[in-house]
């Protein structure tokens, strides 16, 4: 096996279990690896540390599968690995075998991620499951490499009918992989696949929506920005397929306008209201910028009792964090502007540049430029299905604030 040997004192991290290797740390790298290969890690003194996949154009260039030096990393280590992540969906009250969550007696959804890369110990992999159909995104050399051996164990361990690709995230150029995307298990008819969410229906496009088709990872922060619209006018920014709008509109909400600049997620969040009979609010429907839209309703003072600000990822990484913050602090500044007394905003970053510290102080930042005083009732996360392990913090990607205007 070829083997990483890491330079002095750069084996800090590996102690404290994180499972990534950045080029800067390593010394050399005896053998050849080929793209995707298992390599050795070992310390300056030739120590093993870890056991971990080996990318030779990335930045990060080895993610780590096993701190055992005992564990072999093949079709039974996946299996495993597997299994380990299903068990814990299961703890958290989803079946393993067809991915609906129970909860007081009560569907919650059908929609859930099954593995959640490095929180689930399998970096680079994705698995989202829409019914019986999983849809797997691989994200890394590592994961590429196994790639038709994580297909057959999906297909065993899940009794799902099919598994649709979609390996492609901007993330595979980094790593010097091709796009790819389509059908390759079983078979798909429709691109469009219906799920339900705490009584919702939602069509998702697993095709050519974003990351998978859906953002599961907001489930349980839709169904509490629900509860908390009752009676209010609503503005949803960055709608994409209607998620929090219909939420809010099933509420309670007295009227729901929803902002997106891809007129094909507005066309599919348009079908998903007429699915739900428009969840018995006045639903409005704009294709705009959204930075253009808000400071419009600014300039014509119309006002909201409730604002939703999901952006896109301004930041993948700290080095982007600064230019981030900018577009952050603009949007939450015109939202407390239109926020009417007694209104309350969520507000939402998925950019793993930066952390929840910083989104508060740049959420606090705007709302003091806005001349608004606000507190925050309360802080929101990624759902359960979207685990955190404690030794890689990069994984709570996903911070909200819920904040409310005196």
């Amino acid at each position: 096996m070829a083997e990483i040997i890491l330079k002095p004192t750069r084996e800090k991290s590996l102690l404290r279990l994180h499972p990534w290797i950045f080029s800067g740390a390593v010394d050399r790298v005896q053998g050849e690896p080929a793209s995707g290969e298992t390599v050795d890690v070992l310390d300056a003194k030739k120590t093993f540390l870890a056991r971990a996949a080996y990318s030779p154009v990335s930045q990060i260039r080895a993610r780590v599968w096993s701190f055992d030096e005992a564990e072999a990393v093949d079709g039974d280590f996946f299996s495993r690995r597997i299994d380990a992540a299903l068990t814990l969906r299961a703890t958290m009250g989803f079946s393993n075998r067809n991915s609906e969550k129970i909860v007081m007696n009560k569907p919650v959804s059908n929609a859930v991620r099954l593995v959640h890369a490095e929180s689930d110990r399998l970096p680079g992999l994705i698995v989202d499951a829409y019914g019986d159909v999983l849809v797997m995104q691989l994200l890394t050399a590592g994961t590429e490499a196994w790639r038709e051996t994580i297909a057959d164990i999906l297909l065993e361990k899940t009794g799902a009918s099919a598994i649709y690709e979609r390996s492609d995230a901007d993330v595979r150029e980094l790593e010097g992989l091709h796009v790819r995307r389509g059908v390759m298990r079983g078979s798909v008819e429709n691109d469009l696949l219906q799920i339900s969410e705490y009584g919702l229906k939602f069509n998702v496009n697993i095709a050519n929506g974003h990351k998978t088709g859906f953002y599961l990872d907001q489930r349980r922060n839709r169904q509490r920005v629900g509860e908390l619209a009752r009676g209010r006018d609503v503005l949803n920014c960055f709608c994409y397929t209607g998620g929090f709008s219909l939420h809010a509109a099933a509420g309670g909400a007295k009227s729901v306008c929803s902002i997106d600049s891809s007129a094909d997620a507005l066309a599919l969040a348009q079908e998903n209201a007429r699915l739900n009979d428009n969840a018995g609010a006045d639903l409005e429907w704009r294709e705009a910028d959204v930075f253009l839209a808000l400071r419009k309703f600014r300039d014509e003072r119309r006002t909201f009792d409730m604002i939703i600000l999901d952006p896109p990822k301004f930041a993948a990484t700290v080095s982007q964090a600064e230019k981030a913050a900018r577009g952050y602090k603009d949007i939450n500044l015109l939202a407390f502007k239109l926020l009417r007394p007694g209104g309350v905003l969520a507000t939402f970053s998925c950019s793993g540049g930066i952390d929840a510290a910083l989104f508060q102080k740049i959420v606090a930042g705007a709302a003091l430029d806005a001349q608004a005083q606000a507190v925050i009732v309360e802080h929101l996360a990624q759902d359960v299905d979207h685990p955190v392990s404690l030794h890689f913090p990069e994984g709570s990607y996903l911070k909200g604030l819920i904040c409310v205007k005196s």
